[in-house]
C-alpha cells in the first residue's frame, strides 16, 4: 500500500493543526492505527486537549518549540519523540516563524469523536 503525500488533501484538526492523514482506517486498508503529518504554522499553538482512547506518538521532523504534557512542560526539536498516553492534556507552542512538522501516529486511529477540548 502506497500513498502519494501530493494527493493527500490537508484538513485542520480540532487542536487547531493542519493535519495531512497519510495512512488511515478511513482511507486505507489498515485497521488499527493512524500516521499523520501535523503542521503547526509558525508562532502559534494547538488547543490544550486529550483523547479519551488514542495512544499518540509525535516524532518532531522540522521546527521547534515547547511541548505541554500533562504537568510537563519541555521544549522540543527535530529529532525528537513523545508518547503520549490516552487522557493525557497536550499541546504543542511553536516558538519560531517557520513551520513545526510532526509525525502523528495515533492507536487506536485518530479520530475527532475522540478529541476533547480542554481550553
Amino acid at each position: 500500500m502506497k500513498t502519494t503525500y501530493s494527493r493527500i488533501t490537508p484538513y485542520q484538526t480540532k487542536d487547531g493543526s493542519l493535519i495531512r492523514e497519510l495512512l488511515h482506517p478511513a482511507h486505507h486498508n489498515i485497521k488499527n492505527q493512524s500516521l499523520a503529518e501535523a503542521i503547526v504554522p509558525a508562532e502559534s499553538c494547538t488547543h490544550l486537549h486529550k483523547h479519551h482512547q488514542s495512544e499518540e506518538i509525535y516524532h518532531i521532523t522540522s521546527g521547534e518549540g515547547w511541548m505541554y504534557l500533562g504537568d510537563d512542560e519541555f521544549s522540543i526539536q527535530a529529532g525528537d519523540s513523545i508518547c503520549i498516553p490516552p487522557q493525557t492534556p497536550h499541546k504543542i507552542r511553536n516558538s519560531k516563524k517557520s513551520p513545526l512538522v510532526i509525525l502523528c501516529c495515533c492507536a487506536p486511529p485518530y479520530s475527532h469523536a475522540d478529541t476533547e477540548i480542554l481550553d
